[in-house]
Order: C-alpha cells, then structure tokens, then sequence
C-alpha cells in the first residue's frame, strides 16, 4: 500500500474517532439539561437558576477557545486533545457525586475547560490533513456526533434516568468516555519530528491578522446564530418537551431522539452533497454559502412556527427545523477551513468559537429567564428565528469569496 493510501487510511479511523469524540462531547454537554427536570425538582432551583447551570459551562468553554486554538497550532493535537478529553470526561463523572447548586456550578465550568480544546482541534485536523474537495462530507461526519450525542443522550438518558436516577448515569457516562482515550492513543499520528511548529503570528500580531478579515467577523456572526439556535435546542429541548408539551420521559426520549437523528442525517447527507458539488466544479463559494444561507433560513423560519404549532403538529415543524440545521451545518467549518488555511487554522476556529459561544452563555439563561416571566416558549423561539436569519444575512452580505486568505501579505506576519 502506498504511503498515501496508508495516511488516508489512518485519517479515516481519525476521522471515526473525532466524530466519536463529538458524540461523547455533546452527550456531556447536554446530559444536565436531560435531567434538568429531577435536578431542578430535587435541588428546589428556579428556571432562571437552571438557566445559569446550563449556562456555566459555556463561559470558560468559549473564553478559552482563543488559547485553545494558539496551543493546537503551536503543539502536537495529539497530546492537547488528549488532556482536555481526559479533564471533560472526569468532571462528568464527578458530577454524578455531587450535592447542591453550588458544587454543580463549578462541575460545568471545569467541564468547560475540557472542552474547550474540542473544535480547534478538529478544525486544525482536517484543516491539515483533508482537501477542499473533501472537507464537506469530511466536516459533515465529524459534526453527526453533534446531532447524534444529544440523541443518544435523549434516549439513552431518558431511560436510564428515568430506571436509577440521574448520579449513576452521569458517573457511568464520564467512565466510559475515558475508555475513548485508548483507541486515540494508538491510531491518532503524532505531529511528525521534522515538521515546524506554526511561528507566523503565534502571539497578538497573528490574532489581530485574523481579526482584520471581513470575512472573519461574519463567520464569528454566524456561528453566533448556529449556536443560540443549536444550543437552545440542546439545553431546553427535553425540557420543553416534557413541561410544555406534556410528553413523559420516556416520550421525551423518542421524540427528541428522532428530532437529532434527523438532524445527524441532512448533516452527512447535504456535507457529501456539497462536495459532489464542489467535485464536479462549481465555486466552492456558490456551494457552501448558498447551502448555510439556505439552513439557516430555513431552521429560523420552521423553529418559529414550532411556537405557535398545535400539540398535533408541533414535532412535524421541529423535526424541519433540525433537517435544516444539518444543512446549515456541515458548511460553516468547511468554509473556516479553507478561508484560514492550514497555517492560522486553529487560531481562526479558536476565535470564531469564542464568539460563536457566547450563544451558549446567553441562549440558556435568557431562555430561562423568559421562561419564568411568561410561563411559555414562544418568545424565547422567536428570539431565535430572528438570530437564525442574522446568520443567514452575515452569510450573504458579510463573508466573502471562500478562498485561501494570503497571509504572507500580510506585514505583520513577517517576524
């Protein structure tokens, strides 16, 4: 076999791994909200006290995305994602110990800091090691864990919960995430000897070289909207579902789990759709912009008439919602990807997690705070719609052609 199909062969088992990874990331992240029903009934906290627990983790996980994003490419991937996995997966698992408002607060922000390593890495992988023509499906695969972690969590938790309580299943669910170090250990390539450390920029100069790009402000606004919207999702859903709509634990469970299945499919299917595109020569441009221009347009518009929808139509609404969040998503880091190129990477994810995060800190908490002003959901989805289609306009108006940045002109890159 020759080297070239051996790297590609690795890759794709990184690749599995990554996608797991995300999986494992998204299960973690929102295993809180899924049992956010006995917790706020066992603790005796508000809704706007629940918002602040889901909200918790999203500050250090967002403000540290920029140093996150300087340490994948200044050090080997391997050995950074390796740490952050391990500390993220050990706060779940202390979780399920744990007794009071307080001591679960701290939980969520160290969870934060484990995972905040996540997506630099990821972008600074196949940034790397995957070509334009591949980084769709290549995105698209890795970001199904996205959708299928909160499904799996969904169904997974509900039922578990619903049988023993929700301290043994986030114990039994930071063990097993430990257990994903093994294979990544053996099959993840380290960073080969004779390959230089990133030098351009690694400090200020090389941030504010980011920062200078049209285009990188409008893709900081757009997964800004991505993820007040997914994380809305994430966070509120199984509440939603069960204190709203009336549906049990159980009901929850399928529902919401068939609302991210749905959701993990269109990823994978409109990312390999995307690069047949790209593959049989149209504009890498025309092909992701008009695909996320289109997602977010469309999630924005089906989310606002979840809110007004009849009990006997309102799953049909969320489940065109996630379809076009999945078409929304498999684009936004595909474009990142080509648009920083593999030098500046993972600094340009770190900062575009940062600000698309903030999302994360203020979705949940305002969405509790509405919540315990009016009693219902349906400002706290409009909100939404209305960031969903701000996403939608920055794709149009704000980022440009999705084409390598020269960073060698720029001036302030020369050290």
């Amino acid at each position: 076999m020759s080297p070239s199909a051996n790297h590609n062969s690795a890759m794709n088992r990184v690749l599995f791994l990554m996608a797991l990874s995300v999986l494992i990331n998204y299960i973690d992240r929102s295993n809180l909200s899924i049992a956010a029903p006995l917790i706020k009934d066992e603790l005796g906290i508000s809704g706007t006290q629940l918002g602040t627990l889901l909200s918790a983790f999203f500050y250090t996980y967002g403000l540290l995305q920029i140093p996150a994003g300087w340490l994948v490419d200044r050090f080997d991937v391997k050995w950074v994602f390796a740490l952050g996995f391990f500390v993220w997966s050990a706060s779940t698992a202390v979780t399920g110990l744990l007794h009071g408002f307080a001591a679960l607060l701290i939980a969520r922000v160290v969870l934060g800091v484990g995972e905040s390593i996540a997506f630099p890495s990821y972008g600074k992988i196949i940034g790397s090691h995957f070509q334009e023509r591949q980084r769709g499906f290549a995105n698209a695969i890795v970001m199904t864990g996205l959708a299928l972690g909160p499904a799996l969590g969904m169904w997974i938790g509900g039922n578990v919960i619903g049988r023993f309580g929700w301290r043994p299943f986030f114990i039994a669910l930071g063990a097993i995430g430990l257990l994903w170090l093994v294979p990544w250990w053996i099959w993840m390539p380290r960073r080969p000897t004779g390959q230089a450390k990133s030098t351009n920029g690694l400090g200020i100069s090389g941030i504010l070289a980011i920062l200078r790009q049209r285009s990188a402000w409008g893709t900081c606004i757009c997964l800004f909207s991505f993820n007040y919207t997914s994380y809305l999702l994430v966070t509120w859903l199984p509440f939603y579902l069960t204190r709203e709509r009336g549906l049990s634990m159980r009901e929850m469970a399928r529902a919401g789990g068939l609302v991210y299945l749905l959701y993990a499919a269109a990823c994978a299917g409109f990312g390999k759709l995307s690069d047949i595109w790209v593959n049989g020569g149209t504009s890498p441009t025309i092909v992701r912009k008009t695909l996320a221009t289109a997602g977010y347009t469309g999630m924005g518009l089906f989310l606002a008439i979840t809110a007004i929808a009849p009990s006997r139509v309102f799953l049909w609404t969320l489940a065109a919602t996630a379809i076009f969040l999945g078409m929304a998503t498999c684009n936004i880091w595909a474009m990142t990807q080509t648009l920083a190129g593999r030098e500046m990477v993972g600094r340009w994810t770190g900062i575009q997690n940062f600000v698309g995060n903030f999302a994360g800190a203020v979705a949940p908490w305002l969405t509790g705070f509405l919540l315990d002003r009016t009693g219902h959901f349906s400002w706290a989805f409009f909100i939404t719609a209305v960031m969903a289609w701000i996403g939608a306009l920055s794709w149009v108006f704000i980022v440009g052609r999705i084409e390598p940045v020269e960073w060698s002109s720029n001036a302030e890159l020369s050290q």
